[in-house]
């Protein structure tokens, strides 16, 4: 069974604001597997944290099956939040060095996303445009204990709180996600940054209207987007046309054996 054509755009801009890029991405087709790490806010080293996270996975070997990549991913994870645990501890008491993840898998007809604090993914399917993740941040526990109003959680004082990280205390925790991939699906996996910037629903009509990731980081620079901003989208094609768009970087995924 052949799986999904699949075309993918990363971005990644510093900003409008900071001089520094804390963001990182990760575009690794041929193996079916993208991410975001946003290097966490106010812990100092973000760019270090996100980077190393960047790093193991780009480090990944070509040809793992699903179960394999699954298993090396949590793996590589793993040794990196015991890495930046380490290089934190070596500064002194209370210090922290930590990124959030958001990881995307795609094999045959299948997808996964595994992440680690406030960076999202999201699917548009159909013209629904969903959210796959929970924040690990403290106004997503306030919206959910009824402490505060959704649409008040991106702008209070607390928002760039998150709860659980890679460098974060103890035995690094993904959660995760997955389901069967459509035709014409579209992946949206973002730092902060963009949805901060940009309100869900503007995004979700960007996208429905054929926005590409540059056209997304540009409106949300438009917007006066204060973080950094990254992106990544990976799009399944559809049913009716599996030719991809020409100059993106793109794989037809087979289901291992």
């Amino acid at each position: 069974m052949t799986g999904h054509a699949l075309a993918s755009e990363a971005r990644t801009h510093v900003g409008t604001v900071r001089k520094r890029n804390e963001d990182a991405v990760v575009a690794r087709p041929d193996l079916g597997l993208w991410a975001v790490a946003d290097g966490a806010g106010g812990h100092g080293a973000g760019d270090v944290a996100s980077a190393a996270v960047a790093e193991a996975l780009d480090a990944l070997p070509p040809g793992l099956s699903a179960a394999e990549l699954l298993a090396q991913l949590r793996l590589r994870l793993s040794a990196v939040n015991a890495e930046l645990q380490g290089r934190a501890a070596a500064l002194g008491a209370g210090r922290v060095i930590a990124t959030t993840v958001v990881v995307l898998m795609a094999r045959g007809e299948h997808f996964a996303c595994l992440w680690a604090g406030d960076s999202r993914a999201y699917l548009l399917r159909a013209g629904q445009f969903t959210r796959l993740t929970r924040d690990h941040s403290l106004v997503q526990e306030m919206v959910e204990r009824g402490d505060l109003a959704e649409h008040e959680a991106d702008a209070h004082p607390h928002a760039n709180v998150i709860t659980r990280a890679v460098g974060g205390e103890g035995v690094l925790d993904l959660d995760k996600v997955s389901g069967r991939i459509a035709p014409g699906d579209l992946f949206l996996l973002c730092s902060d940054g963009l949805f901060k910037a940009l309100p869900e629903a503007e995004v979700a009509r960007r996208l429905r209207d054929g926005d590409t990731v540059e056209a997304l980081i540009g409106a949300a620079l438009a917007a006066g987007a204060r973080d950094n901003v990254s992106a990544v989208s990976v799009r399944a094609a559809d049913a009716a046309d599996q030719t991809l768009v020409p100059g993106t970087a793109a794989a037809a995924l087979r289901p291992s054996a």
